[in-house]
């Protein structure tokens, strides 16, 4: 395990909602997980970040949020398929900030097969890192939480939490049960000043999403709107990306006192894709 500092200079949080904070992001070294690390860290929030990428990019990462919003973030590479590199993880942060009180859980990845195909270590990988790693960070976050009379437990699930699509069996399981272990873990925290909530995106605009887009229009001979519209946004009646920005915004209202009576939720952001 490697955790890194950051100088603290320049801006002050925008907001103070969070200071004197600490939370923790998985999977937060680009795409929605970046985008909840920042709004976090504009609300004061100190920060454990975490996620795969180029070294040094991730610390351009890591200087740029303790920079612009006054925030020590520090960068830890454990590696979150087994559950020795989340407990790693967390007490790496407790050693380094004394406490976790916000602990969003986003770190997930993908594969696309039919069931009679779907390769048996692809699903235990999903299993692990999109539903286990949220387990095992969380059982060694709760107990503490609960004596510190606050704490909050974001788990970045998805539409698929709500509702499946073909060929992604394993993805789709996973996230029903991260939706599932939400509503335990709100049930057993609810007296103890601890939330838990699962955000639920639909498609959000990300450079992984991008490629796909390029990917998907080489791939049919199709324009690039094209795709957008009839392939990945079908579902979506808004026909629009949410941004990462959004789902920030909602993850650090959770985070907040103003979040403390919402728990147990699945809350879509999905253009209305599970109203259907």
């Amino acid at each position: 395990m490697n955790m890194q500092a950051a100088p603290i200079t320049h801006e002050a949080p925008v907001s103070c909602a969070l200071v004197g904070k600490v939370a923790v992001v998985t999977g937060s070294t680009s795409g929605i997980g970046l985008g909840v690390a920042r709004a976090l860290a504009k609300a004061g929030a100190r920060l454990v970040i975490n996620g795969l990428g180029e070294a040094k990019e991730i610390d351009k990462t890591r200087r740029r949020l303790a920079e612009q919003f006054r925030v020590d973030v520090r960068y830890d590479n454990s590696n979150l398929m087994e559950s020795a590199g989340v407990a790693r993880l967390i007490d790496g942060a407790v050693n380094a900030f004394g406490q976790v009180d916000i602990l969003v859980n986003n770190a997930g990845i993908q594969h696309v097969a039919p069931v009679e195909e779907f390769p048996g270590d692809k699903w235990d990988a999903i299993l692990a890192l999109n539903l286990s790693a949220a387990f095992h960070a969380t059982r060694l976050v709760l107990g503490a939480m609960k004596e510190n009379g606050y704490g909050r437990i974001i788990n970045i699930a998805s539409a698929h939490g709500l509702v499946a699509s073909p060929f992604k069996a394993a993805y789709v399981a996973a996230k029903h049960g991260l939706i599932g272990f939400t509503k335990t873990v709100a049930l057993e925290a609810a007296e103890f000043g601890v939330t838990a909530n699962a955000i639920c995106p639909g498609y959000v605009w990300t450079p992984l999403v991008e490629r796909q887009i390029d990917e998907q229009a080489a791939a049919h001979g199709i324009p690039r709107d094209q795709v957008v519209r009839d392939v990945l946004l079908a579902q979506q009646p808004n026909k629009r990306f949410a941004t990462v920005e959004e789902i920030g915004a909602l993850a650090a209202f959770l985070a907040s006192a103003n979040g403390a009576s919402i728990t147990g939720t699945a809350l879509p952001v999905d253009g209305g894709w599970t109203a259907h």
